[in-house]
């Protein structure tokens, strides 16, 4: 039974295969068009599906879409009889979605007439708690996702039992708290799809000071609702405006003008930050886990009340649960004791939830899958790696595996900037040692040498920490595992000294638990580190320069160049700067 997961004419198109209930590859189509969070149709990622799953279209039994263009219909043509506009973009999008299997065989290069599987639609936000729960380790959990907008919705919550999953509640279009963290960035001058993170870290430099005004315009209720004060945005005026056909996928002004009466003029684009955005941020960050822990709070009551039998786990997805900083204080600020939020908890998981959906409750199928890792996407043969080298005559040598391992621990060791290019790439956003670049976290100075030599980043983003699972606890003040670098914890005041670089001017770190068993050749890698320093981790940011993180051994081998990398772990081969002509 093959099923295949398809997010299409969304921000980050994505695309993920399941065969017999297990995941077999899925990828985001970014990383082949190497524009950000691309929109359109995954031509790219379907064709690399099917290929790592070894089949042909012709074979495929079902094909799920993470949309329901019926799913609250009455709401819809009422806010289209009010706004027209906003009806002539619900036609485009609903003849966008009818071409579906015309785009596939386009793509695939086959007569439609070919394609036999059977269509879904799922819904936006049934695909997200899919995405979390049926991938989870839990065999009941409460479910919640929130995000910006989707099918008329931006949030949705109920409970996981099995292979089912029961709705109780969702809010509709205009309130969102997606939107209203992704106003406010934009007001501070982060206009780019997906810049939200960004503000994240610009929060922990400011203060809270207008909470009360924030506090008013992003309420929440007695149970599980949420409400904006429309006053400060203009999306229900004038219609969610995106662009989803192809590339970057774009966001009208979301922010209206009694934002701008109330807080002054918006910031510009790239311009240096004052002590206002500070703050700003940090409000903005403050009130929405405020608003979040209070639905998770709301929820844990909500499912002892309606199923008498209270649950410690949370399955929890949407682009909110991006949000790492306010995931990291669920185990401190609610009863929840168990978290589980899979690697492209944003729009690009959509894919995997839409094909779990279909395996486990549409078709009844009983669950027997785990994603315990991120490594589902492009993987490169040591034959493929040396021609790619050779192609741009690099000096390089090959070493064993283990060989390898020491030799690149012992340049992080010296200070070396390290490219870390290994196996299969990340599902998800996070670089988590496969497409990584690596470096010394004692050296408080890596911070600046990345943004100058690689990242070219704006200075107050925070670079994030991969620590061997079992010393997690020595270094920070929660052990629960982060393998997927979704959770923000304190660093332990002892050890901040000791770890610098991705240690956060607030003194957290969003960390990666690395576990032997998920990844061992990374884990090794950090092993060897501690070895020759006795410090369990490493600083890891993802392999790229302003762009998709790499796919390929040449991009690899390009972003090495451009960025003035010092080392390159490329496989079985290592590439040492000194000396190249």
């Amino acid at each position: 039974m093959v099923i295949l997961g398809i997010n299409a004419y969304h921000g980050d198109a994505s695309v993920a295969i399941v065969v017999d209930g297990e995941l077999v590859a899925a990828v985001e189509e970014e990383r082949f068009t190497r524009v950000k969070h691309t929109a359109g149709f995954p031509a790219n990622a379907v064709r690399y599906c099917l290929q790592a799953a070894g089949i042909s279209i012709q074979e495929v039994d079902h094909i799920a879409i993470p949309r329901n263009p019926r799913a609250r219909l009455i709401k819809k043509l009422l806010y289209a009889i009010r706004l027209p506009r906003f009806a002539l973009d619900r036609a485009r999008a609903l003849g966008r979605f009818g071409r579906i299997k015309d785009e596939l065989a386009k793509a695939l290069d086959v007569d439609p007439s070919k394609i036999r599987a059977q269509f879904h639609r799922v819904e936006h936000h049934l695909a997200h708690l899919a995405s979390s729960f049926f991938v989870s380790p839990f065999e009941r959990a409460a479910v919640l996702s929130l995000d910006g907008l989707g099918d008329f919705a931006s949030g949705m919550w109920g409970i996981g039992e099995g292979n089912r999953i029961a709705v109780w509640g969702s809010v509709a279009f205009p309130h969102s708290v997606g939107m209203y963290y992704t106003a406010v960035t934009q007001f501070l001058g982060f206009w780019k799809y997906g810049d939200e993170y960004k503000v994240m870290g610009l929060s922990a430099y400011g203060e809270p000071e207008f909470l009360d005004e924030f506090r008013q315009m992003m309420k929440v209720s007695d149970g599980m609702g949420y409400e904006m004060d429309l006053r400060y945005f203009r999306h229900h005026t004038d219609g969610p405006t995106m662009t989803w056909e192809a590339g970057e996928p774009k966001l009208g002004q979301l922010f209206s003008d009694y934002f701008v009466h109330q807080f002054g003029d918006p910031h510009p684009p790239r311009a240096p930050v004052g002590k206002r955005e500070e703050n700003l941020a940090a409000t903005l960050q403050t009130r929405l886990e405020e608003v979040v822990l209070h639905q998770i709070n709301s929820l844990y009551r909500l499912v002892e009340k309606k199923t008498r039998q209270p649950t410690n786990a949370l399955a929890y997805a949407g682009g909110v649960a991006f949000n790492c900083v306010a995931n990291g204080k669920v185990f401190d600020a609610t009863p929840f004791e168990h978290l589980y939020i899979q690697p492209a908890a944003g729009d690009a998981g959509l894919a995997i939830g839409a094909a779990f959906y279909v395996w486990n409750q549409v078709l009844g199928q009983p669950r027997k899958f785990i994603m315990e890792h991120a490594y589902w996407g492009p993987e490169f043969s040591d034959a493929e790696i040396r021609q790619a080298l050779e192609r741009y005559r690099l000096r390089y040598r090959q070493l064993d595996k283990k060989v390898l391992v020491k030799e690149t621990a012992r340049c992080i060791a010296e200070g070396k900037v390290v490219g870390w290019f290994q196996g299969r790439m990340e599902w998800g956003p996070r670089a988590l040692g496969n497409r990584s670049i690596v470096v010394d976290p004692r050296r408080p100075e890596m911070k600046d040498i990345l943004n100058k030599r690689v990242k070219h980043r704006e200075p107050f983003r925070p670079f994030a920490p991969s620590v061997l699972e079992e010393y997690t606890s020595d270094y920070y003040e929660h052990s629960y595992p982060s393998p997927f670098m979704l959770l923000a914890y304190k660093v332990r005041p002892e050890k901040r000294k000791e770890i610098p670089a991705p240690t956060h001017v607030d003194g957290t770190g969003r960390l990666q638990t690395v576990s032997k068993q998920t990844n061992p050749l990374y884990w090794q890698l950090i092993e060897e580190f501690r070895k020759l320093t006795g410090v369990p981790v490493v600083l890891n940011t993802s392999f790229n320069e302003n762009e998709p993180i790499v796919c390929t051994p040449d991009e690899a081998i390009e972003c090495f160049l451009r960025t003035h990398m010092d080392v390159l772990a490329i496989g079985s081969f290592l590439v040492e700067r000194e000396g190249q002509a």
